[in-house]
């Protein structure tokens, strides 16, 4: 695993069959544009397969739960600027915000919270991450106010 940065980017195209009539990314598509950036920014930024790594330890990640705060659009054939962050980790979770920016970065579009379990597939039920994956989750951790909401948040960066 390679650490480079607590907040990685990348790049997307909002395509065509993702939009509503209205050339709007659709509200649904955004989590799918959210939860591949991440995958890749964890293929890219830390050297980590979650495909790879879940068939080598039988433990993966799956997701808990989401909160998003949709801010302006994303438009068809638009470049947007996807960030994520780890800013909580646990002994059997972690929770990872996200945010779409246009791609000058002067415009927020939307934030998701996505709260990822560590789940053990042989065994059917969550599973505590393994002491290297906390140590490497400290390295990466950017926590926030530890009694700030969703709500709070995204006020905030608005």
């Amino acid at each position: 695993m390679k650490t480079t940065t607590k907040n990685p980017e990348s790049e997307v195209l909002i395509r065509f069959p993702d939009c509503d009539p209205l050339k709007h990314l659709n509200n649904a598509r955004y989590i799918d544009y959210f939860i591949n950036a991440r995958e890749d920014h964890l293929r890219d930024f830390y050297d980590i397969d979650i495909y790879e790594m879940g068939q080598k330890t039988g433990k993966l990640w799956v997701v808990a739960s989401n909160q998003i705060a949709y801010i302006r659009p994303a438009w068809f054939m638009e470049t947007v600027v996807i960030e994520s962050t780890l800013i909580k980790a646990e002994k059997k979770r972690i929770l990872v915000e996200m945010r779409m920016y246009n791609q000058k970065k002067t415009e927020l579009k939307a934030v998701m919270w996505s709260s990822f379990a560590h789940f053990d597939v042989k065994q059917q039920k969550s599973a505590e991450h393994s002491e290297e994956l906390l140590d490497f989750f400290k390295e990466l951790e950017n926590p926030l106010e530890s009694t700030m909401t969703f709500d709070e948040r995204v006020n905030r960066l608005k």
